[in-house]
């Protein structure tokens, strides 16, 4: 202070070379606003010379839109009242408009009265076309962010979340108050919380990118599986600032690579059980002697068009009336002669082999030696599923009757076809099988517990 006593006499040039060189316009007013100073930076931003707009009212340079502005600056001032920095409009010279941002104080005489008003205005035109430009692109992010079909996220270089996308808040029905720096641990599985945070936090300490495979809690209380990820932002200097993390719902695709899974090992299970099967045809046809390609081409063609539609079906249920369909094909016109009657019901894989193998083997013989053999021949196949007492459960059963052809005889030794309408369906489905070689017309039944058979 004591030296700038001493230097007293060159304040006033002091405060004038600062007020002269600076890059804000200072411009001294007096309360009822009129113009007493005007500095070089004024003249340069608004384009009015000293000589021009001092004696002149500040408010030619105001907007007719904003001129109560002036009014309240001035109001303010004759309270003592200091106005911070306001941003708003004024108007140049030209007609131009300049974006400036104000700061306006009183001015006091040496006994603490308020004399004039000092106002301060800056040219901030470049930097709100810069805010603009930031403000667009951070739109567009947002627009972006919020409308891809991930969730997302964005974390400080701790890894503590500080921002999420709308998908988000959408789907787990939070909010950021809940979801803020580690929250998002609330929507973890809490099985699986602590080893998806260790990794998490792994990778955040080592500065890589981190992904990883874990569900997370819908608004509905249901868990979806997410494949996760997150990528470091960095600095020039190569420090991470940041980082951007995705999580993208994979579970459809895990449904459906488990599907596949077993799909996979289902036809592996099938395929391996057909081959033994094939094989077991094989060896007994050739056993039985008899015309030994036939036999064997009309087996094959059977297991085949079984095949054929449970393929269909993509190893889904099968209709019954579907697989009978399909056995008695082979017969042409001859399967006009045969009646199917039953329910529309849905029957597994695993059952649909035997039964459509007992068909199949009994339309054979029924066209060779039994009733398909002459033209009055008539065979009907019925099934049911029977859920009358005494019946502890429901019972499914099918059944196979021939009528009108040559009289039956019991055969003398039991082939593989015997096997094949007896063995088979009782050893697979668990039932039991009736055969009946009445003179009338031979005759065959199966029964065996519905949760057998059907799904």
């Amino acid at each position: 202070m004591n030296q700038f006593v001493e230097h007293e006499p060159y304040a006033d040039a002091f405060f004038a070379a600062i007020v002269e060189n600076s890059s804000d316009a200072i411009v001294g007013k007096t309360l009822e606003g009129v113009v007493i100073s005007w500095n070089a930076a004024a003249t340069r931003i608004f384009g009015y010379s000293a000589e021009e707009i001092i004696g002149q009212s500040i408010r030619k340079l105001i907007p007719m839109e904003r001129q109560d502005e002036e009014d309240r600056i001035l109001a303010a001032i004759r309270a003592g009242r200091r106005v911070p920095s306001l941003e708003t409009q004024r108007i140049r010279k030209d007609g131009a408009v300049v974006d400036v941002a104000i700061t306006v104080s009183p001015v006091r005489d040496r006994h603490g009265n308020i004399v004039a008003a000092s106002k301060i205005a800056r040219d901030i035109t470049e930097r709100l076309a810069i805010r603009r430009q930031l403000d667009a692109r951070e739109s567009e992010f947002r627009v972006m962010a919020d409308n891809i079909s991930q969730l997302a996220w964005i974390a400080g270089p701790d890894g503590q979340l500080t921002w999420y996308n709308r998908r988000w808040y959408e789907y787990t029905g939070t909010t950021f108050e809940q979801m803020q720096g580690s929250g998002w641990q609330a929507v973890q599985r809490p099985d699986l919380a602590d080893g998806v945070t260790a990794r998490y936090m792994d990778c955040i300490e080592r500065g890589v990118q981190w992904e990883d495979t874990f569900p997370l809690l819908g608004a509905d209380g249901e868990y979806r599986w997410f494949l996760s990820r997150a990528v470091p932002i960095r600095d020039e200097a190569g420090k991470v600032t940041q980082w951007f993390g995705t999580n993208t719902d994979i579970t459809e695709r895990l449904d459906a690579q488990r599907r596949i899974e077993l799909l996979l090992m289902e036809v592996n299970h099938r395929s391996r059980n057909l081959l033994a099967v094939v094989q077991s045809v094989v060896r007994q046809t050739v056993a039985g002697g008899g015309d030994v390609v036939e036999r064997l081409e009309q087996r094959i063609a059977g297991l085949s068009a079984n095949q054929d539609l449970l393929v269909e079906r993509s190893w889904a249920d099968v209709p019954v009336r579907e697989i009978v369909d399909a056995q008695l094909k082979f017969l042409g016109d001859d399967s006009e002669r045969v009646t199917a009657s039953g329910p529309n019901l849905m029957i597994t894989p695993s059952a649909a082999e035997p039964i459509a193998m007992a068909i199949h083997e009994m339309a054979t013989n029924a066209i060779k030696y039994g009733s398909l053999s002459v033209p009055e021949g008539r065979a009907a196949i019925e099934w049911t599923i029977d859920r009358q007492p005494p019946a502890a459960e429901p019972v499914f059963r099918i059944s196979w009757r021939e009528s009108g052809g040559p009289t039956v005889c019991v055969p003398e030794r039991e082939g593989f076809g015997g096997r094949i309408i007896r063995d088979v369906p009782r050893a697979k489905l668990r039932g039991e099988v009736a055969i009946d070689y009445a003179p009338q017309g031979f005759r065959w039944s199966l029964s065996c517990p519905a949760a057998h058979v059907t799904a």
